[in-house]
């Protein structure tokens, strides 16, 4: 597998807008053309939009754009930015008086940051959309989605870290697929490779990882609310001839990806939630893209970290591995 850039998957934008100050953006992940997709909500507290007709049942087949932004079920609102701006390039579906733009989209929790009332809206997700055809090579780290992304959440926030935004692709023969994602976890990040902690709770003194498992497991008696301001959304992006049930299936057996590279994932507090776009090109084992499609996420979730710098006065991965 050979990594790429994520301007190579023909027939994808991906852009973000952000509000720094206030620790919060969006990012906008088009397909003007229309892809194939599916979805899978793992985690038990999600804020989504139009992931219902998603699934292999219901009538529409393609989509155009995911949001993912940050705001919490207010951030979902980002989404219509992105109705108003295919509107205006004419894309859609064809309803015969007028093309409705099908725009899916999914919200992580970062209000706790900075500000409560600052939330993406209209405006900055149709500048996300304007973004993602200026900047043909998207940023990691503290940027869109991942603006106000943090994870190490067991201790509410005393002691958690600044993660961020990712962005993994890489390429199989003519098979190219990338994942775009923004960890906000009530767990650690994992490194891929080798398993260590790359960010997460904070030990007392704040100086090493307090590893959420351990503590977990130190509570197991005690039935405490966990901190709902989490969850994890990611999309992935390729040039693979999926159809939607393939789509949907791909969407579930990538969330491995997250269980592979955050401990723990998909708790009752977390909203965990990936999209799977597919613009329909190459012909490709479903499965074979389906074990591609999971490494490349949880690379992607590793470079959320690893990119991240430390703001809001959290430390990030930067701090701890530059010790």
């Amino acid at each position: 597998m050979k990594e790429i850039k994520i301007s190579e998957i023909p027939g994808f934008q991906i852009g973000h807008a952000q509000d720094k100050a206030n620790a919060t953006g969006c990012t906008a992940i088009i397909c003007e053309d229309g892809a194939w997709a599916g979805v899978d909500v793992r985690g038990g507290s999600p804020a989504s939009r139009e992931t219902e007709l998603l699934k292999p049942i219901n009538t529409v087949q393609q989509i155009h754009c995911v949001m993912l932004s940050g705001g919490s079920a207010f951030g979902l609102e980002a989404g219509d930015g992105a109705m108003q701006f295919l509107e205006e390039k004419g894309v859609g579906f064809d309803v015969g008086i007028g093309r409705v733009p099908i725009v899916c989209g999914a919200s992580l929790f970062d209000l706790e940051l900075v500000n409560f009332h600052s939330r993406p809206d209209k405006k900055m997700g149709y500048e996300a959309c304007k973004n993602a055809y200026i900047n043909p090579e998207p940023e990691q780290g503290n940027v869109g989605a991942g603006t106000g992304a943090t994870v190490g959440k067991l201790h509410n926030t005393a002691d958690m870290m600044k993660c961020g935004l990712g962005i993994y692709a890489a390429q199989i023969g003519n098979v190219k697929c990338a994942a775009i994602v923004a960890v906000n976890a009530l767990g650690d990040v994992v490194d891929y490779d080798t398993g260590r902690i790359l960010a997460g709770l904070l030990n007392q003194d704040h100086t090493g990882f307090a590893d959420t498992k351990k503590c977990l497991y130190q509570e197991i008696e005690q039935n405490r609310n966990l901190w709902n301001g989490n969850t994890t959304i990611g999309c992935v992006i390729t040039n693979a001839k999926l159809d939607k049930c393939q789509c949907n299936k791909a969407a579930s057996i990538v969330h491995n990806a997250f269980a592979q590279t955050i401990c723990p994932a998909h708790s009752t507090a977390d909203g965990d939630t990936i999209f799977v776009m597919a613009n329909g090109k190459i012909e490709v084992s479903p499965d074979a893209f389906n074990t591609m499609a999971t490494e490349i996420m949880a690379r992607a979730v590793n470079r959320a970290a690893l990119s991240a710098e430390p703001a809001y006065g959290l430390k990030s991965a930067q701090t701890m591995l530059s010790k």
